[in-house]
This record gives structure tokens, C-alpha cells and sequence, in this order.
């Protein structure tokens, strides 16, 4: 119980540079100021912790611990661990498929794509909504669905990786279903509510009380709230001495979910890691590193925005860096800057900083679980 009030301690209080002294990490805050200075950028902020310490806490430009950002694909870990734990309480099976909670799917080929499918981004459904086709401008999962439904599979399940957002549509009616639940009071007392998430929502997304329920890439969240998530994910579902995802359930989400599935060539793991391996993507998230045996030792969730949270797991660290990309700005034009792809380099910086400074972090509470 120590252990936990320190954690909830730290997220009372700022450790950043500015209010710490020394700045542990002044090449990844360099790098941060570099980006803000070009103006892909208006505003960020970084959370980097270790067990109970928050080792770096910083707010760049136009942000403030509460400062709202849409977070997009970063967006897809929480929906994942949303679902997990209606399977956590054996309402749901990640090897049911469409067919059996979706009656419209029934006489379907894409009835035949298992939830498991839907998160991994293997289901053989199309990553998004094709532009031809009703805009996904809906209110409710059900309308969501029901525009999924006309649309012809581009693959059989399992049998190709391609990522996007529109799969977790279904998966999300099929939770809404299996807990006579819509999806935000899901999500919110599932997750938000036993994490303390209080200005992380899927809908509204706006003040205006509008938009979709969209799981692959609707979410909005503050870098605090996030570190909460991160932090029971790392801690393998516990938090505050609460189980709010059981230790099977974060297992199966950093497990590899291709299960043989075909990626392209140069997708993102390969892009910013160099890394080939084939197990890149598991629910809700990539597996951006491996140790020998195959387990994941960095698992992420970017987003196209530039929000990127990680865990470290080889060197007990986990991070949060929030933004959104300017979309209007002429360098980001310009520059063809892409968050998604540049943001990650955080992770490894990180790193660096660490070894550069030779105060490697102490062995991790997963290493000694291990031994």
C-alpha cells in the first residue's frame, strides 16, 4: 500500500525540470523544443516515471496538466483493455466471432472475424471507411456497424495485418451487447472511473456534445490521465489497490496477435526500429521490441498526431508524450512531418539519456518477478 500511495502522490504534484533542478533528460526536452520551435507543434507535454518516481514532468508551448488533446490511435489501447475486461468477467471470448453477437453478420463472410481479429487488426475488414461510402458521422456503435456491414471483406480473417480502426467498430457493439452497456458507460466504469480518468472520454469529443463513438482513433485525454493508464498496464492491471484488469488480460495484450497474419513491408515496427520480426501488433498496441523469448519489452500506441505512450519494460520505465499535430501549420506541410513516426524516437532518447548519464534505472519490479 506505500508503494501505491507514492505512485498517487507523484501525479499530485510536477517533478519536471523546471521545478526539479537538474534536467534528466535535457536531449529529449531539446528535442521536444525542437519541434515546437518549427511549429509542427502548439503544445505537449511529457510524463516519464519509473516504479514509484516520476523521473520527468513537463508542459511545452499551449499545454497544462489538463489541457484536452485529441489523442487518435492512442486511443486504441484503451478501448482494448475496455474490452479485455468484459472478458475478464466471461461475458465475452477474444475467439467469439462477429456472427454470434451481431445478427446482421451472421449470413456474413465477415461474420466469421473473431474479436481477438477485430483488435489485432486482422479481421480481413477494411481499415476504414471508404470515402464513397456513408461518412462515419455516426452517434451510436449501432449506425457504425451498420455502415460496416454492406462493405465486402479485403482479406479472410487472420490472414493479413492492416492497420486501422474500423474492425474495433464491431468489437465495441459487441461489448456494448454482452453488458447491456453503451459504450462511453463502458469504457467510463471499466476504466476511467477505477483509474481516476476523470477528463478522458470516447464521446462527446467536443463540448458540442457531438461525434462518434470512434474506438481506433476518437478519443480525448490529458497527459495525467494517461499516466494513470500506463501505469496500471505496467503494473500488469493493478492500480491503487484495485484489480481493474487482470494479469492474463495485459498478457494477452502485449502477446503477439498476427498469429501468421501478413504485414507490409515497411510497416511502422520495421520504419522506426529496423526491427523484422513478425509479431508486431498485439490488442490495441505494437510490440515494438522483443526479448529472446519472444515477449514484448517495449509495447507503444501512437497516434497520427504525434501522442505516443510507452512502456519499457526491459528498463522498468513508462511514458506518456501528448500532443496534436498543427494541421494547419505550413512547416508541417512543408516538412512532411509525421508524428506517428518521429514521436516514438522519445522512447529511445530516453534511454540514451540514461546510459550517456550512467545512472542506469534499477532492476524492475518484471525483472524480479522473473528471477
Amino acid at each position: 500500500m506505500k508503494r501505491l500511495a507514492l505512485i498517487l502522490a507523484c501525479f499530485a504534484i510536477s517533478l519536471g525540470p523546471s521545478s526539479a533542478g537538474e534536467d534528466p533528460f535535457p536531449q529529449v526536452t531539446a528535442k521536444v523544443e525542437d519541434w515546437m520551435r518549427h511549429g509542427y507543434y502548439k503544445g505537449a507535454g511529457l510524463w516519464i516515471a519509473k516504479g514509484d518516481r516520476v523521473l520527468y514532468e513537463r508542459y511545452f508551448g499551449e499545454c497544462t496538466p489538463d489541457t484536452e488533446f485529441f489523442i487518435a490511435s492512442a486511443g486504441k489501447w484503451l478501448a482494448s483493455a475496455t474490452i479485455m475486461s468484459v472478458v475478464d468477467e466471461g461475458k465475452l471470448s477474444l475467439d467469439d466471432s462477429a456472427g454470434k453477437w451481431l445478427p446482421g453478420f451472421r449470413q456474413d463472410p465477415k461474420g466469421a472475424a473473431t474479436l481477438r481479429q477485430m483488435l489485432s487488426h486482422t479481421s480481413g475488414y477494411p481499415a476504414y471507411q471508404p470515402d464513397d461510402k456513408p461518412k462515419d458521422d455516426y452517434q451510436t456503435l449501432t449506425e457504425s456497424v451498420a455502415h460496416l456491414l454492406p462493405l465486402p471483406p479485403v482479406a479472410k480473417p487472420g490472414e493479413r495485418f492492416d492497420y486501422g480502426g474500423l474492425a474495433m467498430q464491431a468489437a465495441g457493439r459487441m461489448g456494448e451487447i454482452a453488458t447491456h452497456r453503451d459504450w462511453e458507460k463502458l469504457f467510463q466504469e471499466r476504466i476511467a472511473k477505477p483509474l481516476g480518468m476523470e477528463r478522458t472520454r470516447f464521446t462527446p469529443v467536443d463540448h458540442g456534445g457531438g461525434h462518434s463513438p470512434m474506438l481506433g482513433g476518437g478519443a480525448v485525454s490529458t497527459l495525467r490521465d494517461y499516466s494513470k493508464f500506463i501505469t496500471m498496464i505496467e503494473a500488469r492491471g493493478g492500480f491503487a489497490g484495485k484489480r481493474v484488469l487482470s494479469e492474463a488480460a495485459v498478457s494477452e495484450m502485449e502477446a503477439d496477435q498476427l498469429r501468421g497474419a501478413v504485414a507490409k513491408p515497411r510497416e511502422f515496427i520495421e520504419r522506426i526500429r529496423g526491427a523484422k520480426h513478425l509479431g508486431i501488433y498485439g490488442l490495441g498496441l505494437w510490440r515494438e521490441e522483443l526479448d529472446a523469448e519472444g515477449r514484448a519489452t517495449l509495447v507503444s500506441s501512437p497516434s497520427w498526431a504525434g501522442t505516443y505512450p510507452w512502456i519499457d519494460r526491459r528498463m522498468g520505465l513508462r511514458g506518456i508524450f501528448i500532443t496534436h499535430v498543427d494541421v494547419d501549420s505550413e512547416s508541417v506541410r512543408k516538412d512532411r512531418f509525421s508524428g506517428f513516426y518521429v514521436s516514438p524516437i522519445i522512447a529511445m532518447m530516453v534511454r540514451e539519456s540514461l546510459a550517456e548519464s550512467g545512472k542506469e534505472p534499477e532492476e524492475s519490479g518484471e525483472e524480479r518477478r522473473e528471477r
